[in-house]
C-alpha cells in the first residue's frame, strides 16, 4: 500500500516538486522576487485599508464592483489581486500568494503567473456583470444586490494559478481536485466568490485549451525546458521528479 501511495505521489507531485526545490536551493528567495512583492504589498494594503485615513485611498485604487463602469473596473482590476477583502482574515491572503504565487513564479516565469493570474481575476470581474444580466432565475444568474459587493482579493488568481500550473506539471489529480472543490463551494454557497471562482477557470481552461492546441500543432506536449522569463519546466517527454544535472 504504501508502495502505490509513493508511486502516485512521486507521478502526480515529483516533476512540480523537484522544480521549486531546486529553484530555492539554488537561488532562495531570488527564485521569487515577485511574490516576495506582492505578498508585501497585500500587507501594505491591509494595514492602510485598515485606517481611517486609508480605506477610500485603497477603495479608489483596488476596490471593483459590478455596478462601477466598465472601464473604472478594468483599471482597478489589476491592483484588486493585492487588496484583501475586509470580512476575511488577512492571514489567508497572505499564505495564498505566498504558496501558489511562489510555486508558479519558480514553474512559469513571473510574467506568465502575472499574465494568467490577471486573466483569472478578469474573468471573476466581468463574470459578474453577465451573471447580474442574467438574473437570480438562470443557473449561473446572480441577484442585483450583487452589483454592491466589493469584489477584491486574490482567490481567483490563486485557483487559475493553481490549475494552469497542475496542467504544465501534469497533476491531473490535484488539478481535477481543485476544480471539483470549486464546484462544491458553489453547491453549498451559491455566492458571488464562488462562482467568479468558476468563471476564473473556465477562462483559465480555454487559455490552456489554445495553448495545447497550438503545442500539438508544433509537435510539443505540456512538458518544457527552461521556462522564458524565470520559471524552469520538465524537459520534453520526461517524468523525472529529479533536478536536471548543471555544470
Amino acid at each position: 500500500m504504501s508502495g502505490s501511495v509513493t508511486r502516485f505521489a512521486r507521478r502526480e507531485w515529483g516533476p512540480l516538486f523537484g522544480t521549486v526545490w531546486q529553484g530555492l536551493v539554488v537561488r532562495r528567495w531570488r527564485a521569487v522576487p515577485m511574490t516576495l512583492a506582492a505578498v508585501c504589498l497585500t500587507a501594505l494594503f491591509q494595514l492602510v485599508q485598515n485606517q481611517d485615513w486609508g480605506y477610500q485611498p485603497v477603495q479608489n485604487i483596488g476596490s471593483v464592483r459590478a455596478e462601477d463602469p466598465l472601464w473604472l473596473a478594468l483599471l482597478r482590476t489589476p491592483l484588486s489581486l493585492f487588496v484583501p477583502a475586509l470580512d476575511l482574515p488577512v492571514w489567508g491572503a497572505l499564505a495564498q500568494v505566498l504558496l501558489v504565487f511562489g510555486i508558479a513564479e519558480i514553474c512559469i516565469g513571473r510574467w506568465r503567473t502575472l499574465g494568467v493570474a490577471y486573466l483569472a481575476t478578469l474573468c471573476g470581474t466581468l463574470y459578474a456583470r453577465v451573471g447580474i444580466a442574467l438574473g437570480p432565475g438562470t443557473p449561473f444568474g446572480l441577484p442585483a444586490s450583487d452589483a454592491q459587493v466589493v469584489d477584491t482579493g486574490p482567490s481567483a488568481a490563486v485557483v487559475g494559478l493553481a490549475v494552469y500550473v497542475c496542467w504544465r506539471y501534469r497533476a491531473w489529480w490535484t488539478g481535477g481536485a481543485v476544480v471539483v472543490a470549486m464546484v462544491v463551494e458553489v453547491i453549498i454557497k451559491p455566492n458571488l466568490a464562488g462562482k467568479e471562482h468558476l468563471a476564473a477557470i473556465a477562462g483559465v481552461l480555454v487559455l490552456i485549451g489554445v495553448q495545447a492546441w497550438r503545442e500539438r500543432g508544433r509537435g510539443r506536449g505540456p512538458g518544457r525546458g527552461p521556462g522564458q522569463d524565470g520559471g524552469v519546466e520538465p524537459l520534453p517527454g520526461t517524468r523525472s521528479w529529479k533536478p536536471p544535472i548543471t555544470s
